[in-house]
């Protein structure tokens, strides 16, 4: 029958092991998690034609089919979850450009969407609608 020792080093070792794995199991967040990391409430526009095929603030060419957004502040790369309030609809989008801009913007409109996410939210026809968004994930940092 083998005895542990039971020495105080032994003990700080795994002591020290436990407690970094503890705040490693804390601290990450899965990818997939749809806590929210922030949350605005304010009004939602689409974007489409005008813009469909031009390069966006990421590079990326946008397409209106796409499930993707324009905000003016959240980092390019971030995914959101936008909640359409008058209906309880809700899209994932990853944010890929700037905006919104303009008279909508001044009217309190707080994200642009392509048209394909406004429509799966149920508003291409009224243009606007309150939204409220959720961000679940800030991009990856360029190395990582």
């Amino acid at each position: 029958m083998t005895r542990f020792s039971g020495g105080s080093r032994e003990w700080c070792v795994l002591g020290t092991l436990a407690a970094v794995t503890m705040v490693l199991l804390l601290a990450v967040r899965p990818a997939g998690s749809s806590t929210p990391l922030g949350v605005q409430h304010g009004l939602a526009s689409f974007y489409g034609p005008g813009f469909n095929g031009e390069p966006t603030a990421s590079g990326r060419l946008f397409d209106e089919r796409e499930m993707v957004a324009a905000h003016r502040s959240l980092p390019l790369g971030s995914v959101v979850r936008v909640t359409n309030l008058q209906n309880n609809r809700a899209v994932v989008l990853t944010v890929i450009d700037r905006g919104p801009y303009g008279r909508n913007y001044r009217k309190g409109t707080i994200i642009d969407v392509s048209r394909g996410a406004a429509r799966r939210l149920g508003f291409i026809r009224a243009g606007l609608v309150r939204v409220r968004v959720d961000l679940l994930q800030l991009p990856r940092e360029a190395g990582r």
